[in-house]
């Protein structure tokens, strides 16, 4: 038998995360070895954020164009072709993968491994090559696969999952969308901005997990404009000829005919291949190690979790974040270093777009709210609608968290989260330069709601005199 591979820190996994985890932790001196048995690119790149970005632009940009009469623009003989819209996403969302395998191919030579890895005990995995590595700390960073339950999995092709879904030719007819988190709600309201024929369905009452009822009504109203809505829901699906026969029944009862069904009920990590029984870790929920946010760290073992498989927060921007800390502490080991995590940012591309940051904290906390349906840069642009809530602490207003769903939604959470970061009070915000006439505007009429309800000074209105909903 062949000696085995030796390393300080083995990577499971080539995404986000798993590419985070092996620069960080060979920055910090340790020699490593990244496992994966395909190097195709980052689940981002290749059927997350960006293929979807790329159809949620499509439907923008139908949608504006449809609007046009509002300002007096008229516009005839629009036509959507499905097959180059479709084109396009996947010609776009090829490039990105690309650019990913390219940054693989630029890794140190002999760092990567093209293998399927499994554990054999504490620091060793068997390799489906045949070979084995040992290794002082393992980081796993396998990601995470849509759940597909039974009955729509018998389906076969009529069943999608947003793995499958951009391989699509030409846009359906008729889309049925089951699950209202972010996936299903970026793409089901993409479809029908494209034309397509789109009814959305949860078995839950609550979309998005949303915090605030008056954020989640204004997400309900801005969706029922553009497709049909069952939400409090359970569904039944069938084949029926080249199509889906999808019955619910609950809150309303119905039966349709659809082209296709997307299944989003959300993913599950890829941990079952792994034979962690053999590594002695104890267990949480869905079988994911329990494990420290603030080290990555699985109790007191040398292993390492990072992204998807963590079954944290599914984003982007935590994956990375869990990588460099998962590998800096996995090169450290046995010495991990607690970091603090950042300010918790979950973005929707919905139009408006809907956010989640920080905490609500609702005993106790201080609220304040934003209609934006006369607020002066919306109405100018025409995009006149949403609301949001801002969480603040008493006794003295410091924010904590928000709830929102605007125009600009994605850059107003972007500051938010950043004055959340920073510690910054209600009045401390309200305190910076706000140019006339823009979205951040919409801002102050809930800064204002919490300065009034903290024993804080509320500072001079800076801008009165304009117009009222500027």
């Amino acid at each position: 038998m062949a000696e085995p591979l030796q390393c300080d820190v083995a990577v499971i996994g080539a995404g986000t995360a798993g590419l985070a985890a092996e620069r960080a932790a060979r920055k910090n001196g340790a020699s490593t070895l990244l496992i994966d048995p395909d190097f195709n690119g980052t689940t981002c790149a290749t059927v997350g954020c960006m293929p979807s970005k790329l159809l949620i632009a499509a439907g923008r940009e139908a949608v504006q164009i449809g609007r046009a009469g509002l300002f007096g623009i008229e516009v005839d003989g629009v036509r959507i072709d499905g097959p180059a819209v479709l084109r396009r996403v996947r010609a776009e969302r090829d490039r990105f993968a690309a650019g990913t395998r390219k940054s693989i191919a630029r890794l140190p030579e002999h760092v990567t491994i093209r293998a399927r890895a499994r554990f054999s005990g504490p620091g060793r995995l068997l390799l489906d090559d045949g070979r084995s590595v040992e290794a002082r700390a393992i980081v796993i960073a396998t990601g995470s696969a849509p759940i597909l339950p039974e009955p729509f999995a018998a389906l076969g092709d009529a069943a999608l999952t947003s793995d499958s879904i951009f391989e699509l030719a030409d846009l359906p007819r008729r889309l049925a969308v089951v699950g209202s988190g972010a996936i299903g709600l970026e793409l089901a309201q993409a479809f029908a901005h494209l034309g397509v024929k789109v009814v959305l369905f949860d078995k839950g009452e609550r979309m998005a997990k949303l915090r605030c009822p008056k954020v989640h009504a204004h997400l309900r109203e801005a969706l029922e404009d553009d497709l049909d809505l069952h939400l409090g829901v359970e569904v039944t699906p069938a084949l029926e000829g080249e199509g889906v026969r999808l019955h619910w029944s609950g809150a309303s009862k119905g039966d349709a005919l659809f082209d296709k069904l997307l299944v989003a009920v959300g993913r599950k990590p890829q941990l079952d291949a792994l034979d962690l029984d053999r590594v002695g870790l104890e267990l949480g929920d869905h079988g994911v190690p329990i494990h420290d946010r603030k080290t990555m760290r699985c109790g007191d073992s040398a292993v390492f979790l990072a992204g998807d498989v963590a079954a944290d927060l599914a984003l982007l921007h935590e994956a990375s974040h869990d990588g460099a800390i998962a590998g800096r502490n996995a090169a450290a080991f046995p010495a991990p270093i607690p970091v603090e995590r950042s300010t918790a940012l979950s973005i929707t591309f919905t139009e408006p777009v809907l956010a989640t940051i920080g905490e609500a904290e609702e005993d106790g906390a201080i609220t304040g709210t934003t209609d934006f349906a006369d607020q002066g840069r919306a109405r100018v642009d025409g995009v006149n609608r949403g609301a949001l809530t801002l969480y603040a602490a008493a006794p003295h207003g410091r924010l904590i968290g928000a709830d929102l769903i605007a125009p600009a939604g994605e850059h107003l959470a972007h500051m938010l989260a950043w004055a959340i970061q920073s510690r910054m009070t209600a009045t401390q915000l309200l305190k910076m330069p706000f140019y006339h006439p823009t979205i951040e505007e919409g801002l102050k009429q809930a800064l204002r709601t919490i300065c009034a309800a903290t024993p804080i000074d509320l500072p001079p209105d800076q801008d009165s005199g304009t117009p009222s909903g500027a």
